[in-house]
């Protein structure tokens, strides 16, 4: 079968099958000199989404967008100077202007989004975490090494000046061998109880709901500026764990220079976890349940990642055998405190320096190569959030803690538990499916 479709017919494929999804020839990007104006499409613009593209329109040409409430679609579109406002994001894909696009659905969207904008030739901007599942994020990056997009994960501590000091630091010895990682205890996800209402007008709430089976609607669930909302949400979401741990967990991925492991074994202790429902009786559910039990990950090397008394959502704590540095957003401190007064000197080993996150991409879409977050890296960071996660099911399911879980990083499978397994991927709509090829 010919790899070229109509652009009709790439809207017509559907979103999704369990077989490979037809998809255009890719050419090289095309051709253009140091000053022309990237175009970019928004698919997905709430409350982050709408803030991405505002800031990128700055110096790219915003020429569609796209998201499954149309009324908003359609408002920002013009705030924007877009000429066109969809509410399925493939049509937008369809556009031959388009070079690059802004993924900034919920997360349960992300992969399908991703690969399909991938298909079509389009490089590629999505917020964190990458995706929702372990085997969704390898589809993702298969689909954008297969058509060779620049994808840059939404982890702007990659690109922090202060940051890259502190990861260099840890990178080339500074504090010696490190031997723990102290992160946030971050909050599994929760399941949904909120009474049926009336579906917001303009909203399509199946599509929004996508791969997942659809809760009764409430306005709780769909608006992220609730407590609680998707974010905290299972079918949505991994939680805290992938929201906020999507931050705090790349920068111990980044600091352990596993951008393309991962840990080796992954257990819990404490009491076996216990799920937790959203409520309006109880929106949060932080009783004993979301953030319990304490979970540990130990890395080729011996280092163990605590989640649990570290400095903050946004960034971990490396200890070493000569002190500690503390990486979070926007600085990076040491005890002592004068071990990284200065840049590292005679590095051997280079840590990517970014010139700012969204410049970075851009400039790499120009250049045609990875940027500090690639499609590899944002993955990886991705699956240990889901790591956390599983433990804590495992506990759940099994009634037991402190069992190893032995994670094989290269077949990304676990060798040793077959419940762990049963959670690499979720239940899907087929309608929604993963492609099984991309």
């Amino acid at each position: 079968m010919s790899n070229r479709v109509t652009r009709r017919g790439f809207l017509q494929a559907g979103v999704a099958t369990g077989a490979a999804v037809a998809v255009p020839h890719l050419l090289p990007a095309r051709a253009r000199g140091a000053n022309d104006r990237i175009v970019l499409g928004g698919i997905g613009v709430g409350n982050q989404g709408s803030r991405l593209v505002r800031g990128f329109a700055r110096s790219c040409s915003i020429a569609a967008i796209a998201d499954v409430y149309l009324p908003r679609a359609e408002a920002f579109a013009k705030r924007v100077n877009a000429n066109h406002a969809y509410q399925d994001y493939r049509k937008l894909l369809e556009h031959d202007d388009i070079d690059a696009v802004v993924v900034a659905t919920p997360i349960h969207w992300h992969a399908l989004n991703c690969i399909h904008a991938a298909q079509a030739g389009k490089d590629i901007y999505c917020e964190k975490p990458l995706t929702y599942s372990i085997l969704e994020g390898r589809r993702l990056v298969e689909a954008v090494r297969k058509y060779k997009r620049v994808l840059q994960t939404g982890v702007q501590q990659r690109s922090g000046g202060r940051e890259y000091r502190g990861i260099m630091h840890v990178r080339n010895g500074t504090i010696g061998k490190v031997t723990r990682v102290l992160a946030s205890n971050f909050y599994s996800p929760m399941e949904p109880k909120w009474p049926e209402q009336d579906i917001a007008d303009g909203l399509d709430w199946d599509a929004w709901c996508g791969p997942a089976e659809p809760p009764p609607y409430n306005y709780v669930i769909w608006d992220n500026r609730s407590n609680p909302s998707w974010v905290s949400i299972r079918p949505f979401s991994g939680g805290n764990m992938s929201d906020r741990g999507g931050h705090g967990l790349d920068v111990a991925q980044w600091g352990l220079g596993t951008d393309d492991s991962g840990p080796e074994e992954v257990w819990v202790e404490g009491d076996p976890f216990e799920t937790m429902y959203s409520t309006p009786e109880n929106p949060g559910g932080r009783q004993r349940g979301p953030g319990s039990p304490k979970v540990y990950m130990k890395f080729p090397g011996g280092a163990v990642l605590e989640l649990g008394g570290g400095p903050g959502w946004s960034g971990v704590r490396f200890v070493g055998e000569k002190g500690s540095i503390t990486v979070t957003r926007g600085q990076s401190i040491s005890d002592p405190s004068d071990l990284i007064a200065s840049a590292v000197e005679d590095p051997e080993v280079e840590v990517y320096r970014s010139p700012g996150h969204h410049r970075d991409w851009l400039e790499c879409i120009k250049e045609r190569r990875d940027p500090a977050a690639p499609a590899e890296a944002g993955h990886r960071s991705a699956t240990i959030c889901n790591l956390g996660n599983i433990a804590r099911w495992v506990s759940e399911v099994t009634g037991e803690t402190g069992q190893r879980l032995q994670w094989d990083a290269r077949r990304e499978r676990f060798t040793n538990s077959p419940e762990g397994n049963q959670f690499l991927h979720r239940d899907e709509r087929q309608a929604y499916a993963l492609p099984d090829h991309v």
